[in-house]
């Protein structure tokens, strides 16, 4: 729960408020762009909300904040109930956002996929009864796609709730050792008709994207939108191997998207073909850094 003694001096007056145990995970923003803002190494309030729109999306914000960095002087319990009620938000065809995003996971995104023949959740939120039952009213889950070792939060809770099925690469498999379903080398794997996991090694060895009806690209930490220069980007720090990165990078070019969903990170809906663009932008200006023009 946040703590008003230690509220950040970045944020403007009002009631809600930033404290100093904010890890920068970006997940207020993603939420309430209207209201937060990074501040350094932080981030802060830099407009209080002022419609019924913008205090419902930022107690969003506070609820699904992994550190419970987020904090009203005074509390609005009928909106703070409505927010936390309206968690996993659709995004589309049967895709939400889950929310109540995990501290072991550093605030990491998860996502869960409505399916008739057996439900995905990617990545693992904060475990809350509220989630599972939640989850239990959807049908349950099947799955439990884990792009990469940082992600895995509580999936191993998860998976014992619903006898779910693990999958996650080998090279990562040390963070969930029991998992049941180890991908292998770096060739895509089509576990089920519209899923396949597409081993994407840089960022860790064992990275890999989900990608589900050719529609939906679930990226880790591996892409993301970056939403000041409104342009697709990749990591630059904590990268296992780069050479591999930009491999991997260059692997979603034969395969066709219009969403990227990102663990951090905005997400991002393009038309295919202005999506393979932006993926081929991303590898010019990757190229351009590594060889400048003199």
């Amino acid at each position: 729960m946040a703590n008003f003694s230690k509220r950040l001096e970045t944020n403007v007056e009002g009631n809600f408020f930033v404290d100093s145990t904010c890890i920068d995970c970006d997940t207020c923003r993603q939420l309430a762009p209207a209201t937060f803002i990074e501040e350094g190494d932080y981030f802060a309030v830099f407009h209080q909300p002022e419609s019924a729109k913008e205090e419902f999306a930022a107690y969003q914000a506070l609820i699904a904040c992994p550190v419970g960095s987020i904090g009203t002087v005074k509390k609005n319990s009928t909106v703070f109930s409505k927010a936390q009620n309206s968690f996993p938000l659709p995004i589309e065809e049967g895709v939400f956002y889950v929310g109540f995003n995990s501290e072991k996971s550093f605030g990491a995104n998860s996502y869960f996929i409505q399916h008739p023949e057996g439900n995905w959740l990617i990545d693992s939120p904060r475990y809350l009864k509220q989630l599972v039952q939640a989850f239990e009213k959807q049908g349950g889950l099947q799955y439990i796609f884990l792009s990469h070792q940082d992600d895995v939060a509580e999936a191993a809770r998860y998976a014992k709730a619903f006898g779910a099925t693990r999958i996650i690469h080998r090279a990562d498999a040390s963070a969930m050792p029991d998992a049941e379903r180890i991908i292998e080398g770096k060739d895509a794997v089509q576990v089920k008709p519209e899923f396949v996991c597409l081993p994407v090694p840089g960022h860790t060895a064992g990275s890999m994207a989900l990608l589900y009806n050719n529609r939906f690209l679930f990226s880790g930490d591996h892409l993301w939108w970056d939403r000041d220069l409104q342009q697709l980007g990749t990591p630059e720090n904590l990268v296992w191997d780069d050479a591999q990165l930009e491999q991997s990078v260059r692997k979603l070019l034969h395969h066709s998207f219009e969403w990227v969903l990102p663990g951090h990170g905005e997400r991002i809906h393009l038309p295919h073909r202005d999506m393979k663009n932006a993926v081929n932008q991303l590898i010019q200006r990757r190229w351009n850094l590594k060889h400048p023009r003199v």
